[in-house]
């Protein structure tokens, strides 16, 4: 009896490697996800911290034990925000490095080339920084987003915006490419319900440091609300611009602008920008118990203050890890799909929304908090926006 329960034990080991091996990126030992970041172009403020966050969240997770007995391993690649970069580092990422889910794929024209190649050879996309409905939208089974597209919480904010203050002439600064058409849509969209439109809209190229010209249109429309489908650099660089030629006009940011980096490098004349929060900024100043011991580890950690971008890829990171755990030792990518559906949290130290997930819906989260930068750091103004 013994000598059979032995052999029964070996056998079941040795069907469990076998289905291991069979799944891309899982080992007996460790398991591989990619990320696809900008840590060289012009949205590595917002990459760089994505990244430190979730390999400090894998690392604490190692450091227990893995998952499972398997220990996570992080490979990054580089796109630089280019979208041809972003194919070259999926197909690496895939082929060569054999990852088991792709984390956090940055920037909505990277994700939007990168994202079949990655479905179409089978593997998980998870939580991309695109809140494009196609990422979760029709559902998939390998295709997962935690934050609110574009399109709902922006159409939310605007139409919030334009019923509290009264706007006559809203307006509209986007980048020429997918995500700035997403916005478009949702600024429309939340204008339509009060049977308005848009006064004016100008675009700008992605990486653009001249807003100059655009500015100068906007005001020639006697805009009294302009909407930024921009990110940080470029938020600052439009905002900058008004306050030179003196226009004090009122703007409100996507949560792609939503950074302590605009208020730090924008100074004084980022001074009352609106902003879109999915996740609170993590200021050390009153921050809960918690919050300031994962701040004191951060920057011991990097030797930097962390910022909403960090916490963001902490909160990816943990959300797989909490997923994977789920899904249970023999994991494979239908285990984990079901581990996800399943999935629902509460809101942690970092103020997180409460993320839910379903066998019918793989959108976490369809809400976003309004803020505004007062006294030179973000002020969330009210609860969910609606």
């Amino acid at each position: 009896m013994r000598l059979f329960r032995r052999l029964a034990a070996v056998a079941l080991l040795g069907w469990t490697a076998l289905a291991a091996a069979a799944t891309p990126g899982v080992t007996e030992r460790e398991i591989v996800l990619g990320s696809i970041q900008d840590l060289s172009g012009p949205i590595a403020l917002l990459g760089t911290p994505v990244r430190d966050g979730m390999l400090m969240r894998i690392d604490e997770a190692n450091a227990a034990g893995g998952v499972h007995g398997r220990k996570l391993r992080l490979v990054v690649e580089d796109a630089g925000y280019d979208p041809k970069r972003g194919v070259l580092a999926a197909r690496k990422l895939i082929q060569r490095d054999g990852a088991f889910a792709f984390l956090a794929n940055m920037g909505t024209p990277v994700v939007m080339a990168t994202m079949p190649l990655i479905v179409d050879a089978g593997r998980l996309h998870l939580f991309p920084f695109s809140p494009h409905e196609s990422t979760y939208s029709p559902v998939h089974p390998l295709k997962f987003q935690l934050f609110a597209p574009y399109q709902d919480y922006m159409e939310a904010a605007v139409r919030h915006m334009v019923k509290e203050r009264g706007y006559q002439r809203s307006c509209l600064l986007y980048q020429d490419d997918d995500y700035g058409l997403e916005v478009m849509k949702g600024v429309e969209a939340g204008l339509a319900k009060l049977g308005r439109g848009l006064a004016e809209k100008t675009s700008y190229k992605r990486g653009a440091t001249d807003l100059s010209s655009q500015v100068a249109r906007l005001r020639g429309a006697d805009c009294d609300l302009v909407v930024l489908a921009t990110v940080v650099r470029e938020t600052i660089a439009a905002m900058a611009e008004a306050r030179k030629i003196g226009w004090k006009v009122d703007m409100l940011v996507t949560a792609s602008g939503y950074s302590a980096q605009t208020h730090e490098l924008g100074g004084a004349a980022v001074e009352g920008l609106y902003g879109v929060s999915v996740l609170p900024h993590p200021y050390a100043a009153g921050a809960n118990r918690a919050l300031a011991d994962w701040i004191a580890r951060y920057r011991q950690r990097y030797g930097v203050d962390p910022n909403v971008w960090s916490a963001m890829g902490y909160s990816i990171a943990d959300l797989f890890i909490q997923a994977a755990q789920a899904a249970g030792r023999d994991l494979t990518t239908e285990r984990f799909t079901a581990a996800m559906e399943r999935l629902a949290t509460t809101r942690d130290f970092f103020g997180s929304p409460e993320y839910r997930f379903s066998p019918a819906d793989h959108l976490g989260n369809r809400h976003g908090r309004l803020a505004q930068i007062r006294d030179g750091r973000w002020v969330i103004l009210g609860d969910y926006l609606r």
